[in-house]
């Protein structure tokens, strides 16, 4: 234990070791630990990334969205195709009939509730 005390104190007794060890310790502090680190600003980049591509993609759906309205706005066609499909509107002289798995869900579910009683 004496011999590696002497060591230290011979090792630190040369006048650059002293700045050195400062120097190295500083690069790692700011290098590997905190919230600024070489690591963290990797991980930001990263994330930078990932929210430009989600940016891209939303600015399509808002292109996307926006052509459509001015379809809508301008076109009544477009309009009563729009109303036809997702409101199931219709004129007066027609019938609509819509198929759909909805039913045997519900058929499904009045069952096992039927059955549990």
């Amino acid at each position: 234990m004496k011999k590696i005390k002497e060591k230290i104190k011979y090792f630190m007794g040369i006048p650059f070791v002293k700045y050195a060890v400062v120097c190295v310790i500083g690069v790692v502090l700011i290098g590997f630990v905190g919230s600024n680190s070489i690591l963290g600003h990797f991980k930001n980049k990263l994330e930078i990334s990932e929210l430009k591509e989600e940016i891209e993609y939303y600015e399509g759906e808002y292109r996307r969205d926006q052509t459509q309205i001015h379809q809508l706005q301008s076109n009544t066609k477009a309009m009563e195709k729009v109303a036809r499909e997702r409101f199931f509107m219709k004129e007066a002289d027609e019938d609509i009939f819509v198929l759909s798995d909805d039913q045997r869900e519900y058929q499904e579910k009045n069952e096992s509730h039927e059955a549990a009683k």
